[in-house]
Formats: C-alpha cells, structure tokens, sequence
C-alpha cells in the first residue's frame, strides 16, 4: 500500500527506533501497520517546539517527542489509545518520520583511524554528501576479487553479516510494492545489529535502501529506480562478501566517521559552486583546487522544513560565508577567489576540515587558463572518462573529491530533435574533433537555475566554452552541467556576466546580453532546429522552444547491443518482486533471443538463471509456497545485476573514446 506523508511534517527518526517500536507489535497488528499508517498520513501534525503531535481521533493523541528534530528513543513515541505501548499508532508514526540523518561528523585534528581504514559509506539517511552521484559500489563477489585475509570477521560479526543479507533478499524477494513497514523494520533491525558489531559500511547501505523504498512506495518526487538498485546490489554485493570471505575486510566494513589527515598549510583556488538540494537538505558547496592539482569541497548544507522554500534556501546558500577559519567571503565569491588555509585538515575524499585550529584568510584566485587549474582542462577527455568510471568502484569517502567531475573545452551545436519522441536536447563537440555530447542541467528542479542557463545557451550555437560537468553513465556521450567558462584567447563571452569568465549555473542566471559574441548565431524559438544527430537520446529541455516537436517517422532508430533487455529485468525485479519473473516462455524466449543475437550470450544466461531461481520455490501439500531465504535468488540477482552494471560501465567508456 501506498503512504503519502510530507516528510517535513514529521520528525527524524533514529533507524533503530523505528525496528524496535515495530517489533513490539503483535502479529495481528504487523499486519495491519500498512493500513494504519495511511491513515495516520491523512491527519494533520502540529508542532510546539520539541514536540509533534497528531489527534488520531477525538480521544487519541500521539506525541512525538524529538530534541533537535530527531527521535531518539522509543520512549518518546506516546501515545493515549488503550494498546499503547505496544499500538499500532505508535508504529505507524515512526512508520512516516524520515529516517535520521548523521549528525555533522567529528573531525579530528590527526588520523585517529588505524592504518589503511577506509572512510564510511553515504549517510544513512541515504542523502548523499555534495557531490555525489550515486550510491557507493561494493566489488562483487568472485574468485578474482578474492584478497588474503589478515583478520577475518569474528562470530558476532559473521552472525549480523548473514542476518542483514537475509533482511536484504526478502526486501528484493518483496519488491517495493511488498516491502511494506514490517519489512522494512526487520532490515533497519538487522543494519542496528550491524552497526554495533562494527560492519558500519553495509549497515549504512541498508539504511539507504529502506529510505529509497520509502521514497517509491511514496511517489516521492526524487525517488530514482536507478538509485534504489544500485542501494541493493551494493547492500547484496557488501553482505555476499562479508559472508562468503573474500575482498579487503577493513574496507567492507568501513568506519564510522571520516578520517581527516593534518595537510599543513594549502594555498586554494576557487573553480565554481553548486547548489545541493535533497528531500530533507539545502545548501551550497564549493569546488576549489590546490598547487598539485588535487580538488577540496567545502560545504554549506542545513535541513529545510519546507520543501516549497528549499530551493531558494540553497540558491541562498551560496551567498553565506564559507565556514573555514577566519575567512570572510561566500561560496559564490570563492568560486572566483582564492584562501591560504593554515592547519588544513582534509579527508579522502577532499572535504576540508573547519576544526578550531583551522585558519583562513581571503587570497586572490586564479582564472581557468591559468595554473593549477588549466591543468584539468589539459587532460583528454577519454582520460577523463575512464578516470571517472574507474572512481565508481571505491567507497564513496575513498573516492577522490571530483573524480566524477569532467573538465571540457566545448562548441556548442544547438538543439535538435532527436528520439522517437523528437524531444530537443542541447548538443556540443568535444574539441575539435570530439565525440558529440548532450548537455543536461544537473538537477531538474524549477526553482534552480540550471534549466533556464541551459534553455538560454541553446539559443547560441557556435559559442566555445570551457565547461564544469557531472559524467553521465550511458552508452552515449551525457554530461550534467555544473559551471561554464571563456576558453583562453578569442572574444570573451561571459566578460559582463562574470569578470574572470566563467557563471555557476546553479547558482546564477544567464542574460541574453551576456551571451552577445559579435558574428555569434543567435536562434530564435521560430528557426528551424538542426537534422538530428545519430546518438543523442532524448531528453526534454525546457525553454529550449516553445513549439511542440511532432514525432519525426524518420528518426534514426536505436543501435547498438540490447543492454536494456537485461536491465529492465533487473529493475522489473526490485519494483514488483520475485513473482515478476514468474514462467512466461514466449516473454523468456524473446529475451533470450535479442540477446543472443547480439552476441551477448553470458547476458542471456544470467537472465535464464534469474528466471529459474525466482521459480524455484517449494510447495507443500496443499500447494502453497513453502517460505525461503531468497538466498539462491538474491544471488542470481545480484550477478545480472553486476554484469549489467560492468556492461554499462563498458559502453560508457566506449562512448566516449568513438569505440561505440
């Protein structure tokens, strides 16, 4: 059943709480939990400071009480109804608060993780830190993975590995539209066990799944069904390994908290800044770069309790003073200067310290064509790209900052119709005889900037940039736009919108007369819109033309290997479940046939292996289906979806180098 609740109307929740709180219930009520908490979604939710409270009827009340927003023990769910402690009320509340985020990390003034420990997860609230584009990646399980073990998990820890893992395959078993509030109680019960016997990466995982679950059990708008199967095969990937003994063992469990190093004193160039908006957070980071090439974040991120003012909160966002040291300048401003740290401190991943020994001052910075930060755009792009791919693989706080980060000089094309639904999309080469890539905004929201920078660079084809992007992992050439800026030498085009040449599209709107290059093309919304090229995959662009595109008969048609046959049942799993797969030979047949063809024969066995393990199941007498562990299936799973993931990975790269 599908609960609808604003999240902003109810506290944070601890994960454990919300297992315990569910565990109390007796059978009768576990089933009825769905139900009630739809109600309880209907009624409204009133505030005085530490306390929520909600009328289930003219003689119920239910309190939550939540000290910083969160709550934090069981005993601070009340409610007045008869059945109370142990009443459906109780869980159907915790059932609709979000799940808790991490409060901000510790950061110590020297290493305090041992040698070789890796840094955490994403968070558990499974909102990802700024500047991340999925969820982490475990490596999958496999003789060539396999790494000797100096210390192998002890028995408490082997007991909450396999515990999690089963929690996991029943959710995947389920599938979003069966993993309803007792499922995924008894995952969120199985991460606490995990979380106190040490495995802080995979508990975090699984906190990140049930907060994805939600989100598409709710029709929440930022749910992705790329994220919620990416959160289950790291989870699947993560516990198969753990189980079955193979990969680095300090790694698979992770750290709970960031290690920052002592880096001295660093001397920093401001690149650009990025709003970073998620369901319960808004906020700014900024990008800079340092003498030896390496790039730092600094980030400016707070919850939001209107979902209605978030965006403008992180547009806002990048207006305050950054938080290091002494310095007095905000994110916009050192995006375009510089900062002399002294008693750095830096994680993994690149994101700056702001301890109390900390200091900053204000310094100049330096344009892109100049050192160090000409250097990124120096690098090929292919490079680039497989750089990028080759991050995926690594813990998200063991993955250097930026690694995602492409670094382009680009002419932009114009957009033109292409797909079968003749969607436009803007265009741009790479160089001067690159690979054609769609530009896209890098978040969707209307209230950003990106979409309308974005409709408004469409309108001036032939214009040369320096571009900041997001890589995009398809079998064509995609990158999410972050920042642009005046290549070194010609007419500069950005000169009145920004004096060192270059904008933060999320932060900032292009004019038309910032985009005035004298012998430049301007289009207009009446022109004709270029043939379109073979490649691009349609992506709507709005403000891109105010015309509706009719459906060209003639577009080019698809190409390439049938990757997607495989993917959507992958993905057909996770949302329907198990029985999605059930025996339909003419289905299997075709499947099987598109594969083969294409010469991807291990694809079409690991589509016949998933088919065959989802039904395998056991019945008794009377011929329903004897319960299992889902382990067989889980694993079948788990392989077409690593496969599927490594074929995508494949194709990206071959994209990019013309090899596609």
């Amino acid at each position: 059943m599908s609960v609808t609740a604003r999240t902003n109307d109810w506290p944070g929740v601890r994960p454990e709480v919300v297992a315990e709180v569910v565990a109390g219930l007796s059978a009768r009520l576990q089933k009825r939990l769905d139900g009630a908490a739809a109600k309880l979604a209907e009624r409204p939710v009133t505030r005085e400071g530490d306390e929520w409270r909600v009328e289930v009827d003219e003689e119920t009340v239910l309190v939550l009480h939540a000290p910083g927003g969160t709550v934090a023990d069981q005993a601070d769910v009340r409610c007045g109804c008869l059945l109370a402690p142990a009443c459906v009320h109780r869980a159907a509340a915790v059932t609709l608060c979000p799940l808790a985020e991490p409060t901000a990390e510790q950061e110590p003034t020297e290493a305090t993780e041992p040698p070789g420990a890796p840094g955490t997860t994403e968070p558990p609230g499974g909102t990802e830190p700024p500047g991340a584009t999925g969820p982490t990646t475990a490596p999958p399980a496999g003789p060539e993975h396999a790494e000797p073990q100096a210390a192998p998990l002890a028995a408490p820890e082997l007991d909450a590995a396999r515990h999690l893992h089963r929690a996991a395959a029943a959710v995947l078993a389920a599938g979003v539209s069966g993993a309803g509030a007792v499922s995924q109680a008894e995952l969120l019960r199985a991460a606490h066990r995990a979380r106190l016997a040490g495995l802080h990466r995979p508990a975090a995982a699984a906190v990140a799944v049930v907060t994805r679950v939600r989100a598409a059990r709710s029709g929440a708008p930022d749910h992705r069904l790329a994220d919620l199967v990416a959160g289950l095969r790291e989870l699947l990937g993560l516990t198969t390994a753990l189980t079955a003994g193979v990969g680095p063992v300090a790694e698979l469990r992770g750290t709970a908290r960031q290690a920052y190093r002592e880096e001295g004193g660093l001397r920093l160039y401001g690149l650009f800044a990025e709003p970073v908006l998620t369901a319960t957070h808004a906020g700014a980071v900024s990008w800079a770069v340092d003498a030896d090439g390496r790039l730092s974040t600094l980030a400016e991120v707070m919850p939001h309790d209107d979902a209605a003012a978030a965006a403008p909160q992180a547009v806002g966002a990048g207006n305050r003073t950054v938080r290091l040291g002494d310095a007095a300048l905000s994110h916009r401003e050192f995006s375009r200067a510089g900062l002399v740290v002294q008693g750095a401190t830096r994680s993994a991943s690149g994101r700056l310290g702001a301890g109390a020994a900390v200091r900053a001052v204000r310094a100049s910075g330096a344009a892109w064509a100049a050192e160090p930060a000409a250097r990124l755009w120096s690098e090929p792009a292919a490079a680039q790209v497989a750089r990028a791919l080759a991050a995926q693989d690594l813990p998200y706080d063991s993955r250097p900052a930026g690694s995602d980060l492409l670094f382009l000089d680009v002419t932009l094309l114009g957009t033109a119709p292409t797909g079968p639904g003749g969607a436009p999309q803007l265009l741009a080469r790479c160089a001067e005889d690159g690979p054609v890539i769609a530009l896209h905004a890098a978040h969707e929201h209307p209230d950003l900037p990106f979409r309308a920078n974005l409709a408004l660079l469409a309108t001036v084809p032939g214009l040369r940039l320096w571009v900041v992007g997001r890589l995009e992992r398809t079998d064509r050439p995609e990158l999410r736009l972050l920042a642009i800026g005046t290549p070194p030498q010609g007419p500069d085009p950005l000169a009145a919108a920004d004096g060192e040449g270059r904008v933060n599209l999320g932060l900032e709107r292009l004019q038309t007369a910032d985009l005035a290059v004298p012998g430049a093309a301007t289009r207009t919304t009446s022109d004709p819109l270029p043939e379109p090229l073979p490649g691009a995959t349609p992506d709507p662009l709005p403000g891109a033309t105010d015309r509706t595109v009719p459906e060209r008969p003639d577009a080019p048609a698809p190409y390439g290997p049938p990757v997607p046959v495989l993917g959507r049942r992958v993905e057909q799993t996770v949302t329907t479940g198990r029985h999605a797969l059930g025996p339909s030979g003419a289905t299997a047949a075709a499947d099987r046939g598109l594969l083969r063809a294409a010469g991807l024969a291990t694809a079409a066995e690991l589509l016949d292996g998933l088919r065959a393990a989802a039904a395998d199941q056991q019945r008794d007498v009377f011929g329903r289906i004897v319960a299992d562990d889902h382990d067989a299936f889980a694993t079948a799973w788990l392989a077409a979806a690593w496969y599927t993931e490594e074929l995508a990975t494949a194709l990206c790269e071959a994209a990019w180098t013309g090899e596609g």
